[in-house]
């Protein structure tokens, strides 16, 4: 599942590791603990939680600001700012957590898929922690371990359905097991949050006096809420495919189309903010939820027909950065009823990166002895790395026609 140099040599280790027995806040316990690191994108995020996944330290360095003055994530930037604090931030964690080195029972982290350089910082520091402190090394791959997020928080037996959406994914999978996928759809081109960031950015949010400290999807979110959709009825995007993929590309051009026209109404330069900014955001907002809803249907839809969910209490699951966004959730909730599936979302703090969600996903792996390798082992990161068995070419060959269903969304 994971590349590693020598693959021939590759070896994954069962550990039977006896609970390391600690005082916790003045109280005996014996359990094993793992450590997280998440830094796939731009925010340096660490945890290390007890196997029941109670979280008993973390820490997060975001890079938001910095990326809002600069209009956007560049990888040499948040690469730097990765080496420069994720040793303060995984510090901060152990120390809050009162647990040692010498106390874990394995390191979990991130090393695929997300921007090869910010990968590759914590991939080089896990590896020297590791090997420092002869631990075994659980390498995570980021989709995975957002989809299994919900599962520190409450029941949720496989299978489920969930639906990935961030500002670098979308995808809708099946989970069968902590390591066992199948793909029912993906973006063709872009990722949700990537284009309501875009959007905001050719909006010129940040000169708004509510957004100026807003991520592009924030802003997007905020203004909608005053905003009238209906001003720009923006076509939802794939409507004659019938398939669970995704695609926002054309969307994201059908309203840069609009904005120019808007601008050469109001008599105004790129870079001023137009008049109707909130109903631009509006109708953005819908579509994109419009979109998800959609392609959750027929995913729905297909894994009924197919007898791949089960007949009681069926769960959709939504999770990635966008799945913050109350909208969207509406939206989704809106499916979820109409097929009689229960919708489950984590809370907005664990949508976004984090390092919880690595420790929880190390957490799942060490329980069944899935992908723990030696400290001695060399790991590579992939940027790009699908999600599970891919059978998305089976979804679109049933051609599932989904019904209308209306998406009325009061705020």
């Amino acid at each position: 599942m994971f590349t590693l140099k020598a693959l021939t040599q590759r070896r994954l280790v069962q550990f039977s590791h006896k609970p390391s027995c600690t005082s916790i806040l003045g109280k005996a316990t014996c359990s094993r603990f793992v450590l997280g690191i998440e830094t796939s994108c731009d925010d340096t995020g660490v945890a290390v939680m007890d196997e029941t996944g109670l979280i008993l330290g973390e820490s997060l360095h975001s890079q938001k600001e910095v990326h809002l003055r600069t209009g956007g994530i560049i990888p040499t930037v948040a690469q730097q700012l990765h080496r420069e604090n994720i040793a303060r931030v995984v510090q901060e964690a152990m120390e809050r957590s009162g647990i040692t080195p010498s106390q874990l029972s394995a390191v979990a982290t991130t090393v695929k898929p997300g921007l090869a350089l910010s990968l590759g910082i914590g991939l080089e520091f896990s590896l020297n922690f590791v090997r420092h402190h002869r631990k075994p090394f659980i390498p995570i791959h980021h989709m995975e371990a957002h989809a299994l997020t919900v599962r520190m928080l409450q029941p949720v037996d496989f299978p489920f359905l969930v639906l990935l959406i961030s500002g670098g994914h979308s995808l809708l999978a099946l989970a069968r097991g902590i390591d066992d996928f199948l793909l029912l759809g993906q973006t063709l081109d872009e990722a949700p949050g990537d284009t309501m960031d875009k959007v905001a950015r050719r909006l010129s949010l940040i000169k708004h006096p509510q957004c100026s400290t807003l991520s592009g999807g924030q802003a997007i979110e905020l203004l909608a809420s005053d905003g009238d959709r209906r001003r720009f009825p923006f076509k939802t995007p794939m409507g004659q495919h019938y398939d669970c993929n995704f695609s926002f590309a054309g969307l994201r051009n059908q309203i840069t189309m609009s904005i120019k026209k808007k601008e050469e109404e109001e008599d105004i330069q790129q870079g001023t903010l137009l008049s109707c900014v909130n109903d631009i955001a509006a109708a953005t907002q819908h579509t994109v939820a419009s979109h998800l809803a959609k392609r959750t249907h027929r995913a729905i839809l297909f894994c009924k027909a197919k007898g791949l969910l089960p007949s009681h209490n069926p769960t959709l699951v939504v999770s990635g950065g966008v799945a913050s966004n109350q909208y969207i959730r509406k939206a989704l909730t809106v499916i979820a009823e109409a097929t009689g599936l229960r919708l489950l979302c984590p809370p907005a703090k664990f949508c976004t990166d984090n390092g919880v969600m690595i420790a929880w996903n190390g957490v799942e792996r060490l329980r069944e002895g899935k992908g723990i390798l030696s400290h001695a082992e060399d790991v590579s990161y992939e940027p790009k790395a699908p999600l599970g068995v891919d059978i998305t070419a089976q979804v679109k060959e049933a051609a599932i026609k989904v019904p209308s269903v209306k998406l009325r969304i009061t705020d």
